[in-house]
């Protein structure tokens, strides 16, 4: 099992989103992104996501709101689940760096499901929007869902 974090740091009705194009064997290659990651060891939820964001961007974020969870289901190569905490993030200092895992960009908020994502974004990204705390899980077979259900809190 992996336990990981997915933010969406927001600003001026823009996202920042990674299109992943730099690590090798990257299970992300192609695709466009939040930013996040697995969780480390004594890690909670909240220090990953401010590592990761501040590993990944250069930014540190402050006060990042978890706006859901979701569960992949023997996700990866390794058939691993893959349970993820997803925050949004409007608080935020420093200034954008080169990114290890890709190219950062500030995309308009209404352009993002025209980007190349995976299929569960453009579900999940809606309900963010929607400003409802959602748990789902999404079934792939092939980088395609082929199952999902959610639930509101």
């Amino acid at each position: 099992m992996v336990l990981a974090t997915l933010c969406y740091v927001k600003k001026d009705n823009k996202t920042l989103m990674i299109y992943r194009n730099k690590k090798p064997n990257d299970m992300h290659e192609g695709k466009w992104n939040g930013l996040g990651g697995k969780l480390e060891a004594r890690e909670s939820p909240e220090d990953c996501v401010i590592r990761e964001i501040k590993e990944e961007s250069g930014l540190d974020i402050k006060n990042p709101k978890l706006v859901g969870l979701l569960t992949f289901p023997a996700f990866d190569i390794q058939k691993r689940d893959w349970h993820v905490f997803v925050y949004i993030a409007n608080e935020f200092s420093g200034e954008l760096i080169v990114s290890p895992e890709g190219e950062l960009h500030w995309i308009n908020d209404d352009k993002i499901l025209d980007l190349n994502l995976w299929e569960s974004d453009h579900m999940f990204i809606k309900w963010i929007k929607e400003d409802r705390f959602f748990s789902a899980k999404f079934i792939f077979k092939e980088e395609k869902v082929i199952d999902y259900n959610v639930t509101f809190h």
